[in-house]
């Protein structure tokens, strides 16, 4: 029911501006299980990628669903929402069809969706601003630090989860495929920097550094030696050294700042460089809801939240269905 007077709160909300998040068209009851209708939409943009066998999506893709992303979570926060569960799994075309193109260079054909529209889904998570906060929330490998260190969230932490996300459109593979903690937090010192100290001596986590704020971390371990292998500076993840891809790992630099006081805000996000070269056809006008008409009362639709964010909804927007493939490669997720 949390999703559902979610999503109603959100029609509401969109009657003047198109957001970029499902609508809910229906929802009953059946037999106890709480069902929720869509419009039919197709692959999620992680499913898409796995059929393509983790081929990264070319750039104008990667812009064009990240300028979307961006905008869908902008209108969430300045209706004082915060997603919380932001992944590829998450993020729909409206249609996925695809065009085979032949790869010269590595001599196989790959997937090119014909049209990038995406749809947002899966807000049974969201949480408003004056809500009750879980202590840990998001999907692991898109978990932002403050939340690893508890040292409480709000929503610059879907503006991580996006750059981390932006870096699988970008590359076809997850930045940080871990499941432990303190090996996450290995590998985004390894891949961005040690974490700031201000953020260290605050943690609740604090059988993680020394009094220092260094990172207890073995270095002659097996674990230290995967995060040696497979992480490495960002910026050496660049597939070249093109102004769009400067433009775009300047902004996911900017939204992968461990402070989260410190992270770009979506509003800046979306008037960013790397956005710029956006097709006119594809921007969209983005109009404020004046949240000062809102009553608070008729904001506290959602209730009270508590657990953790991982609870799914009894069913999800429809979407075409996935074939597994076979990937060589020790970034392939584990799900």
């Amino acid at each position: 029911m949390l999703e559902i007077n979610v999503l109603n709160f959100l029609n509401e909300r969109s009657a003047n501006v198109e957001h970029l998040c499902v609508t809910l068209l229906d929802w009953f009851d059946y037999h106890g299980h709480i069902c929720l209708a869509f419009d039919i939409l197709g692959l999620s943009v992680f499913d898409f990628l796995k059929e393509n066998n983790y081929v990264g999506y070319p750039m104008e893709h990667v812009r064009h669903i990240s300028y979307q992303l961006c905008y869908a979570v902008r209108f969430l926060h300045d209706n004082q929402l915060t997603h919380t569960d932001l992944k590829p799994e998450n993020i729909l075309f409206v249609d996925s069809d695809y065009i085979s193109v032949h790869n010269r260079k590595k001599r196989r054909h790959e997937r090119m969706v014909k049209c990038s529209d995406i749809r947002l889904i899966d807000f049974g998570s969201a949480t408003f601003d004056y809500d009750h906060h879980s202590t840990i929330v998001s999907t692991r490998h898109y978990r932002a630090p403050e939340v690893i260190l508890e040292l409480g969230w709000s929503q610059p932490c879907d503006v991580w989860s996006i750059g981390c996300i932006m870096f699988e459109l970008y590359t076809g593979y997850t930045l940080f495929q871990t499941h432990d903690n303190r090996e996450h937090l290995a590998m985004m010192e390894r891949t961005l920097g040690h974490i700031p100290y201000r953020m260290t001596r605050k943690s609740r986590r604090t059988k993680y550094f020394d009094t220092s704020g260094n990172l207890l971390w073995d270095a002659q371990s097996r674990e230290a030696k995967y995060v040696l292998t497979h992480c490495r500076p960002f910026r050496r993840y660049c597939k070249d050294e093109s102004q769009d891809t400067l433009d775009l790992f300047d902004l996911m630099s900017k939204m992968l700042e461990y402070d989260p006081a410190d992270r770009i805000p979506l509003s800046a996000a979306l008037t960013h460089p790397f956005f710029l070269h956006l097709p006119s056809h594809q921007r969209l006008t983005y109009t404020p809801y004046p949240l000062d008409t809102i009553p608070p009362n008729e904001r506290r639709t959602s209730g009270s939240r508590s657990g953790t964010t991982n609870q799914q909804p009894s069913t999800t927007a429809n979407n075409g269905s996935s074939s597994s493939s076979s990937v060589s490669s020790d970034f392939k997720r584990n799900r």
